[in-house]
């Protein structure tokens, strides 16, 4: 007997790119377009007639933002929701909001452009719209103070020489599905001398610098969005650039990162898989890598890589995963050292790194 398809209501104020959305979403056999909505009060109607699995939200509407229209229901009848936005600057704090707000993804809209263009966003819009549609939906997190930062000084005198003994440990992260509030509770946490760190996060470019930003201004340690050739160091995590592959290299006893274009690598650009393996080839036993919450199966061929080259591996546990496709296919392939809830893997993390 065939599953039920996943019921999606499209909520979007243009009406062409309601219908871009309804025939790239009724192009999936295995997802059903309900109906569309040109603002909330139309969307809450909807929702009356026919309750949907999941809801694609644009943030700018008129009569009631998105946002506000997240909140309401959220707070009355919890659905899951994806993001559809615009590849905007000025639109990508508010969307990093709607993530704080309860919303489980955030996509790109599709546009027109090139045939290879259309295909991959095809492909992120109905994984997105599926891993929604399996997500566990969390209560938005409180955030919590946060200390002034030590200089960089401070941070560099904690290392005692062990870049030069090319000892140095390096974290490398990888996350989808939210994995963004799930970032946050991990890296606030970390004290202002944690190891480097990498992190993709499956997310459209120019809302990765955004939410790096943030992650910034939340935590002891450093966050930015990687560049070419930024050096990896103690106190400060990298978040790979949206759709860029992020590679750790290594001179010396220097470690960075390569910025780099290529195809979707298990449907995503940037990938985990991609990040892992390489961190297994040119940090080997000196990687901690960390699997945590998201849909598919990127990732769990590089954890398993980094395993073999000696890497201590982590995965966050099912019951703190807001989707645990990605953990379970680490651990289902004998990848993963340590399965952990969300709030003990920093722990693991800087006794793995000292």
């Amino acid at each position: 007997m065939s599953r039920p398809r996943i019921r999606v209501l499209i909520v979007d104020d243009s009406a062409v790119v309601r219908q871009v959305l309804r025939a790239v979403l009724s192009s999936d056999p295995e997802l059903e377009v309900i109906g569309t909505a040109g603002d909330p009060f139309v969307a809450a109607e909807r929702i009356r007639e026919q309750t949907p699995d999941v809801i694609t939200l644009d943030i700018e509407m008129p009569r009631m933002d998105g946002l506000t229209f997240l909140q309401k229901i959220m707070g009355q009848h919890p659905i899951p929701v994806v993001i559809c936005s615009a590849l905007a600057q000025e639109g990508a704090e508010s969307t990093l909001k709607a993530l704080e707000y309860g919303a489980v993804e955030v996509v790109a809209k599709p546009r027109a452009g090139t045939k290879r263009f259309l295909e991959e966003s095809r492909v992120i819009l109905c994984q997105a719209v599926k891993a929604a549609a399996v997500a566990r939906l969390c209560a938005p997190a409180s955030s919590r103070a946060v200390q002034p930062k030590l200089t960089a000084d401070a941070i560099l005198s904690r290392t005692r020489g062990a870049m030069l003994e090319t000892t140095e440990k390096v974290v490398v992260i990888g996350a989808s599905t939210g994995g963004t509030e799930a970032l946050r509770s991990l890296l606030e946490v970390l004290p202002p001398d944690a190891p480097g760190i990498v992190i993709v996060q499956h997310m459209p470019e120019i809302f990765t610098r955004a939410f790096a930003n943030r992650l910034d201004s939340l935590c002891q340690i450093s966050v930015k969005e990687a560049e070419n050739n930024d050096t990896v160091i103690r106190g400060r995590a990298l978040v790979a650039p949206g759709n860029r592959h992020v590679l750790l290299k290594r001179s010396g006893a220097r470690y960075y990162v390569e910025i780099k274009d290529g195809p979707l690598v298990c449907r995503h650009r940037p990938s985990v898989d991609v990040l892992f393996r390489s961190a297994a080839r040119y940090a080997g036993r000196n990687t901690v890598a960390v699997i945590m919450t998201g849909m598919g199966d990127d990732g769990a061929r590089g954890m398993l890589e980094a395993k073999e080259a000696g890497a201590a591996t982590i995965a966050q546990d099912e019951a703190t995963s807001v989707v645990f496709g990605m953990p379970n296919e680490a651990i289902k392939r004998g990848a993963v050292d340590s399965i952990l809830p969300l709030n003990a893997i920093a722990a693991a993390v800087l006794s793995h790194a000292y």
